[in-house]
């Protein structure tokens, strides 16, 4: 089994992710790095897209349609697929992920580090963002996210690890998807990969890089406007089947990320690998 790193990046619009994000930019133009557009599913929410990820499947399939009905998907994912072929999985991110495939709602008292080849998710940090509002965003620094995700990769080598945060979307929120300081949060984030994605290609993973969904002038999310149905989908993992112009279905992120690991996917899975 190879090994595969998606970093999710919640909230960021395609056109901010040219425009901003300077490295990722940089490397798809020296050739190391493919980007194409994607579209997202709908609703364009937080968690029912965390669930559409990993388990290739519309939020209408799976049936979490926001993030207050969030609870533990049934669905085979990732996380499972890799379990069951014998590898392991690490995340870094927020604790949506632990409640969705982690086995069990999240208590931070109990589930903030772990380190368990045996769970669902054999090691992972999680922070909660709990307090989160308007005059106080909770977000954790980009770089410590980066070095928490390199420190699973160099000491524990999951087969699957999954880097997600959330500071463009809580930005996009206080300042809109068009101000100033989301703008320079995707390149604060992008800065920050610049560190970490080197550092895993030499570790040998497939790196992916793409987002949840998009934000709006008014700093809102969930409906069908271009603005948040675009995302990018960059892969340092070679070829991507589809033309430039294509847009591309994120169904297929979860059967690109088997594919790569070299498992087959499940029959819930029903879109084709974009590889």
């Amino acid at each position: 089994m190879t090994k595969v790193c998606l970093i999710v990046i919640d909230g960021l619009r395609d056109d901010t992710a040219r425009a901003a994000c300077h490295y990722l930019m940089s490397a798809v133009a020296g050739g190391d790095a493919q980007i194409r557009t994607m579209r997202a599913c709908l609703p364009t929410i937080s968690a029912p897209l965390y669930e559409t990820l990993h388990t290739g499947r519309a939020p209408k399939d799976h049936g979490l349609m926001d993030n207050k009905g969030l609870r533990p998907s049934s669905d085979p994912s990732v996380f499972s697929q890799v379990k069951a072929a014998g590898g392991r999985c690490g995340v870094v991110g927020h604790c949506y992920f632990h409640t969705l495939f982690g086995g069990t709602p999240f208590d931070a008292f109990s589930h903030a580090e772990i380190t368990d080849p045996n769970a669902p998710i054999a090691y992972a940090r999680y922070y909660s963002m709990d307090g989160y509002d308007a005059e106080n965003s909770v977000q954790p620094a980009e770089i410590d996210l980066c070095a928490q995700a390199w420190l699973i990769a160099d000491r524990h080598v999951p087969e699957y690890l999954l880097l997600h945060t959330s500071s463009c979307d809580t930005l996009g929120h206080a300042h809109t998807g068009l101000g100033r300081a989301y703008f320079r949060q995707a390149e604060k984030v992008d800065a920050a990969l610049a560190q970490l994605i080197p550092r895993l290609l030499d570790r040998g993973y497939h790196v992916l890089v793409t987002s949840d969904h998009g934000m709006d002038e008014d700093g809102n999310h969930g409906g069908d406007a271009a603005c948040l149905r675009h995302v990018p989908f960059l892969s340092f993992a070679g070829s991507v089947k589809a033309e430039p112009a294509e847009i591309l279905d994120q169904r297929s992120v979860a059967p690109t990320i088997l594919a790569l690991l070299g498992i087959s996917r499940p029959a819930t899975m029903a879109f084709p690998a974009f590889l």
